[in-house]
């Protein structure tokens, strides 16, 4: 699926903030945070799953857009968490490897393989924060609301995730 991205434009923030009412409103609001959305997909689910992860988080976020609370966290967020739990929900029912997108340098098929198998033995709250951080680019504030857990939190995940990364992959971190 091939999104164009934008940003929202001042006349629908006041939707967004109370959650979008049409699917014109829905549609423009989820716009921007479909790769993201496709990234995190692909990270967390079935292996080749993301469109399927992305189809189905949509529906669910559509269904459930009056829950939307712009008080208690982004609307990228909210939609990330739905996401998460689609993603995890559907790695249950299908049980393949989760694919793991590109790292942002050059790699030897053997390097990659040493950095595929280093994620895999971080803990599943660190391989969380990793993929939603730097795998989906999301703020700090958002893999927060996605992990239900403090920004601090994800810092401290995320430092030791790093640490455990550099012990096992020597000179060679991501």
């Amino acid at each position: 699926m091939t999104v164009g991205v934008r940003h929202l434009t001042d006349e629908l923030r006041p939707a967004i903030a109370q959650g979008p009412a049409t699917a014109a409103e829905f549609a423009d609001a989820v716009r921007p945070h479909m790769p993201a959305m496709t990234r995190l997909a692909a990270r967390l689910g079935p292996n080749g799953g993301q469109d399927d992860v992305v189809q189905e988080a949509l529906v669910r976020a559509w269904r459930h857009r009056s829950r939307f609370d712009a008080a208690r966290g982004s609307f990228s967020a909210w939609l990330m968490t739905i996401v998460a739990n689609e993603a995890r929900r559907a790695a249950g029912r299908i049980r393949l490897p989760v694919r793991l997108e590109p790292i942002t340098r050059a790699t030897t098929s053997e390097e990659r393989l040493d950095i595929e198998q280093a994620l895999a033995r971080l803990s599943a709250r660190q391989r969380l924060a990793v993929d939603c951080f730097y795998f989906a680019g999301l703020s700090l504030t958002e893999t927060a609301a996605v992990m239900r857990c403090s920004e601090g939190t994800v810092k401290s995940t995320l430092s030791d995730a790093r640490d455990r990364l550099r012990r096992e992959l020597g000179d060679r971190s991501p």
